[in-house]
């Protein structure tokens, strides 16, 4: 999510925004193409207001709505979707999420400071949990074999949720971010994800150096700058690690930066690019077979109606 956005009211926003559970079934999506096996293009409900993406071991992706918190799953083979009406209202938005391999979807509530845990098939909520305080803004997620790790974008903190042997979730505990973090005036931290060793995490800093990934230990909160070369992520959003891979969402540039990593995640060198004309503000990715998926948040769009289009590009991987 973008600070420019962030700044925004999501009540004032969200009553011009989706009209949720009318808008149904989208519209058809793009042909496939002899690259892939399902279209490389597809909608959302109008006014939807995408911002996070997650796609598990099914080829079906899940979207989270900011104009109220609802869920939009959708086909990758064909591109159409049904709307899981799972959203509390305008005062619960949803921006990053993750899926596990049990079918709990883990939501990030933005600035209702809520984490939200629900069921992928129906979209029941089975947990929700209030973090951090006034300010609080509870970004992107990445799921580890025992936590799924939250930012929060407004504090440097990192809320932690543990997992039990069957992902059942625990509780919450806050780890405040130190050594080398840089703490913004306000919006700072964004996406998420993991050092290709496991043993750490990534978080994008978009103050720091400009716009920088930062590791950090899940035990004792220290952070310490990704030696990037000197290539920065000033618009970093979402963030994908594939292997030794990470793919930046550079949102306002509407473009993918790819970097590969040692294995401990302590430096990366830029290797590629990804733009694409259809890009509209993308701003979280998800893989599905050799391809990225990302939903185009179009935030230049100010005020946002029940009539403002959003869809969904598939690129391919490096």
């Amino acid at each position: 999510m973008h600070r420019s956005f962030a700044r925004r009211s999501f009540m004032a926003a969200g009553a011009a925004g989706f009209l949720g559970r009318a808008a149904g079934t989208a519209r058809a999506a793009d042909s496939p193409t002899a690259a892939g096996s399902g279209p490389t293009r597809f909608p959302l409900p109008n006014g939807f207001r995408p911002e996070g993406i997650a796609i598990g071991t099914s080829p079906y992706a899940y979207f989270g709505s900011l104009a109220g918190g609802d869920l939009y799953r959708a086909s990758l083979a064909t591109g159409r979707g049904t709307l899981v009406p799972t959203g509390l209202g305008e005062a619960h938005p949803t921006a990053g999420l993750k899926i596990d391999d049990y079918g709990r979807l883990y939501l990030a509530g933005a600035t209702s400071r809520e984490i939200r845990v629900a069921s992928a098939h129906d979209g029941r909520i089975e947990k929700t949990y209030v973090v951090g305080s006034d300010g609080t803004m509870v970004n992107d997620v990445v799921l580890t074999p025992g936590a799924a790790w939250f930012t929060d974008s407004y504090k440097p903190q990192l809320y932690g949720l543990g997992l039990g042997r069957h992902g059942e979730p625990g509780t919450v505990r806050t780890l405040p971010l130190t050594g080398e973090w840089e703490q913004g005036p306000d919006f700072t931290a964004n996406g998420i994800a993991r050092t290709p060793d496991g043993r750490a995490l990534i978080v994008v800093n978009t103050v720091a150096g400009g716009g920088s990934l930062m590791r950090v230990d899940p035990r004792t909160g220290a952070a310490r700058a990704i030696d990037l070369g000197g290539a920065t992520v000033p618009n970093g959003d979402g963030i994908l690690l594939l292997g030794r891979m990470l793919y930046v969402a550079q949102q306002w540039q509407n473009a993918i930066d790819v970097f590969r990593l040692d294995a401990a995640g302590t430096r990366g060198v830029a290797v590629a690019r990804i733009t694409d004309p259809r890009f509209r503000i993308p701003t979280t990715i998800a893989a599905y077979g050799r391809r990225l998926y990302l939903p185009n948040a179009r935030f230049d769009v100010e005020v946002p109606t029940p009539d403002t289009d959003y869809d969904v590009i598939a690129v391919d991987q490096v």
